[in-house]
């Protein structure tokens, strides 16, 4: 018995590795899609052009 909660241990971490790393991919897309509007809408937003600047290029976002 003690294998059965390995398996689904690796796959489990397996699988929330995945979804982190889709995840750090999604939030350098929008950051980089973000960029593209105009610092007054960003600013009206709560952005910060630099701070996305930073995390569209960042792979640890």
């Amino acid at each position: 018995m003690p294998t059965i909660p390995a398996r689904r241990g690796f796959f489990r971490n397996a699988m929330n590795a995945l979804i982190e790393a889709r995840q750090r991919e999604a939030n350098r897309y929008v950051s980089g899609v973000l960029l593209s509007l105009d610092d007054e809408t960003l600013k009206a937003h709560g952005y910060d052009r630099e701070d996305l600047r930073k995390a569209a290029n960042s792979p640890y976002v």
